[in-house]
């Protein structure tokens, strides 16, 4: 067989991408090359692709903290639950508004869609949580994020491309709504139920923004949350060694184990990120197949 001559245009396309492809993976490998060195080698610098002071310590430390346990099981909790009734509901909401022989079709769709238009700001967002006792409890990382309306218009359009006649069929066999909607609806939706799902699941695991502000329980903290403090925690400490560096001071803390602020960040950014990596792939043909046919097809 005779190969297919490159052209110039070729090369630079896959330069060009290979590039770019570079570019997003590279700050994957330095965060995990960082979090498999030694804390206090690490800080000379020249890390690049592989560690110099191979140590799991980083992540022995990481994992002997019960509060990091603890924000795990809250993000875990959270993303599993959170995601499985956001999906169920605005499917529901999604097939309902899929009739073009529901009562009130327009009005409640037109309802669902103000919402997007208009925002009322922080102050009044926290008033209405605190008002419905959501406020410092657990059920504030699940409740207001339940309904979503591209989420809706997504599920929706995916389900008007499903042929009628597979519901008359099954009305004509004795099915009713309920049983038509599990039995027929549900298992051909799985492309774009699988695009929801991640678009949910991703967004829940990555929020830190709910537990820093309406959280102040340290037993609710998710780990994304405690990711962000860690940071805020480390900035200032950087600063302050700055400072006393410029006076004489120490500007090294450095545990017994090898370990510093920076390198158990590493550590602890590598652990947050890892779930979210593991399950993408597996999802990946669903997602492109869900979201091209439930935002372009109709």
């Amino acid at each position: 067989m005779r190969l297919r001559r490159i052209s110039p245009f070729d090369w630079l396309n896959y330069t060009v991408l290979a590039l770019l492809g570079f570019s997003m993976i590279y700050p994957f490998i330095y965060i995990l090359v960082y979090s498999l060195n030694d804390g206090k080698d690490s800080m000379m610098g020249a890390l690049y692709f592989f560690p110099r002071k191979f140590t799991f310590d980083n992540y022995s430390q990481v994992f002997d903290n019960p509060k990091i346990w603890a924000a795990y099981k809250i993000t875990l909790m959270r993303t599993l639950l959170g995601t499985f009734l956001s999906v169920l509901l605005s499917t529901l909401m999604a097939y309902a508004l899929s009739k073009k022989t529901l009562p009130g079709r327009t009005f409640f769709t037109f309802y669902i869609f103000l919402p997007t238009i208009f925002s009322a700001g922080f102050i009044p967002y926290f008033i209405t949580l605190q008002k419905l006792h959501l406020i410092n409890t657990f059920w504030v990382y699940v409740i207001p994020s339940l309904f979503s309306f591209m989420h809706i218009v997504i599920i929706r359009t995916f389900l008007q491309g499903i042929p009628e006649e597979l519901e008359e069929s099954a009305r004509i066999d004795g099915y009713g709504d309920f049983q038509i909607f599990t039995r027929i609806i549900l298992p051909l939706s799985g492309p774009v139920l699988a695009t929801i799902g991640l678009f949910v699941g991703v967004a829940h695991w990555n929020d830190w923004f709910t537990g820093a502000y309406y959280v102040s329980n340290k037993d609710l903290i998710p780990v994304q949350t405690m990711l962000q403090q860690m940071l805020t925690e480390a900035e200032a400490l950087s600063n302050a060694a700055q400072q006393a560096s410029q006076n004489g001071g120490q500007t090294i803390n450095v545990n017994g184990a090898g370990s510093t602020p920076e390198s158990l960040r590493m550590a602890l950014l590598v652990i947050a990120v890892f779930p979210i990596l593991c399950v993408y792939p597996f999802l990946q043909r669903f997602f492109v197949k869900g979201t091209m046919i439930g935002s372009v097809k109709g």
